[in-house]
C-alpha cells in the first residue's frame, strides 16, 4: 500500500463522482451510446493525459510504434493493450500512457489494435492481441514486455495463459493497470457495496462488457482464468486505486497468481481511481506509479535475456 497524496487526488475523485459517473451510467450500451462513449472518453483522455513531449507516434500493422524520449532498442520492445470496456478506446487514445511506459522503460511501445464490440465479440480482441504478439516475434524481438489497463490486463492475462499452454515462451514480465479480472463483475459488485467507486457503477461496466462476451461462456477458460495448471507465468506488475471496484480484482488475480507460485508485486494505491496513470495533470501519484510499473519490468529484462541465450 501506498500513501495517499492530499487533496488533488480526493478533488479528482469528487469531481468525477459528481460530473463522470452520472454521465457514465446513464449512456445506453447501444450503439448511439458506445459513439457517444468514444467520443466523451477520447477527449478526457487528451484532457487529463496528453502524449509525452517529444515523443515519436508512427503507423503500424493493426497499432502503432510510440517511442519516448530516448527509448531504443534492437532486441526488446513493449507491447501495450489498452482498455476500456472491449468497446471503446484505441492506441491512440492511450498515448498518454504508451508514450511514459516508453519513455519509463527506453524502450519502443507498439500499443495494438484489436475489434471493438459490439460489432466484433468474444474471443476477436484476444486473438487480435495474439497476433499482435506474434507478429513482435517475426520481427525478431527477443525479448516482449507487455502492459494493459482495464480490459486490456484481461487480454494480457488471456495471452499469458495461452502462450503457456502451448508451451511457448510467455512475456518477459507483465505491468497490469485496474486489470479487469473477473468478467461477471461480481467481484466490483461486492467492493462497490462497501464503497462507490467514482467513475462508473459495477452494473453499468457489466453492461458495456457484456456487449464483448454475450455470446460466451463466462466460465470458460479464457475468460474465467484459473492457474492451477499454469507454470511459468511472467513476473507481473499489479496497480490498482484504492477507490476503484477493480481494486477486488487486482487483489484477486494477484492471489490466484501468487497461488500458482508466480512472482507477482501488488501496488494498490489509497485515495486513488480507475487507471490513475493516466490522469498526469491531476494525480501526483501518477508519475511515481508508472516509475514503479517501468522498473519492475525492465528489471525483469536481464533474466528474459539469459533464458533466450
Amino acid at each position: 500500500m501506498r500513501p495517499q497524496n492530499g487533496l488533488r487526488p480526493a478533488l479528482a475523485a469528487a469531481l468525477t463522482t459528481a460530473f463522470v459517473r452520472p454521465i457514465a451510467n446513464a449512456i445506453p450500451a447501444n450503439r448511439a451510446g458506445i459513439r457517444f462513449s468514444r467520443a466523451f472518453i477520447a477527449t478526457s483522455l487528451w484532457l487529463a493525459s496528453p502524449p509525452l513531449k517529444g515523443s515519436r507516434v508512427e503507423p503500424g500493422v493493426h497499432g502503432e510504434w510510440v517511442r519516448g524520449p530516448g527509448a531504443d532498442s534492437a532486441d526488446s520492445v513493449v507491447l501495450y493493450i489498452h482498455g476500456s470496456g472491449y468497446a471503446l478506446c484505441s492506441a491512440r487514445t492511450h498515448r498518454g500512457l504508451t508514450t511514459r511506459v516508453s519513455a519509463g522503460t527506453g524502450l519502443p511501445v507498439f500499443a495494438c489494435e484489436y475489434r471493438l464490440a459490439p460489432r466484433h465479440r468474444f474471443p476477436s480482441a484476444a486473438d487480435d492481441v495474439r497476433a499482435a504478439y506474434d507478429r513482435l516475434l517475426d520481427q525478431g524481438y527477443r525479448r516482449i514486455l507487455v502492459a494493459g489497463d482495464s480490459a486490456g490486463g484481461h487480454l494480457a492475462v488471456d495471452l499469458a495463459t495461452q502462450l503457456i499452454s502451448e508451451r511457448k515462451d510467455p512475456p518477459a514480465a507483465m505491468a497490469l493497470f485496474s486489470p479487469l479480472f473477473d468478467v461477471t463483475f461480481s467481484l466490483a459488485a461486492q467492493r462497490e457495496r462497501m464503497r462507490r467507486d467514482p467513475m462508473i457503477s459495477a452494473a453499468a461496466a457489466a453492461k458495456l462488457v457484456g456487449l464483448y462476451t454475450v455470446d460466451a461462456d463466462l466460465a470458460s477458460a479464457r475468460l474465467r482464468f484459473a492457474f492451477d495448471d499454469v507454470k511459468g507465468f511472467p513476473p507481473t506488475i499489479i496497480q490498482a486505486g484504492g477507490l476503484e471496484m477493480l481494486a477486488a480484482d487486482a487483489i484477486e488475480l494477484a492471489r490466484a497468481l501468487r497461488r500458482a507460485g508466480a512472482d507477482c508485486e501488488l501496488d494498490v494505491v489509497p485515495g486513488q481511481m480507475h487507471v490513475f496513470q493516466a490522469l498526469t495533470r491531476f494525480i501526483p501519484e501518477a508519475a511515481p506509479a508508472m516509475e514503479r510499473a517501468c522498473r519492475f519490468l525492465t528489471g525483469h529484462l536481464p533474466a528474459a535475456l539469459r533464458k533466450a541465450s
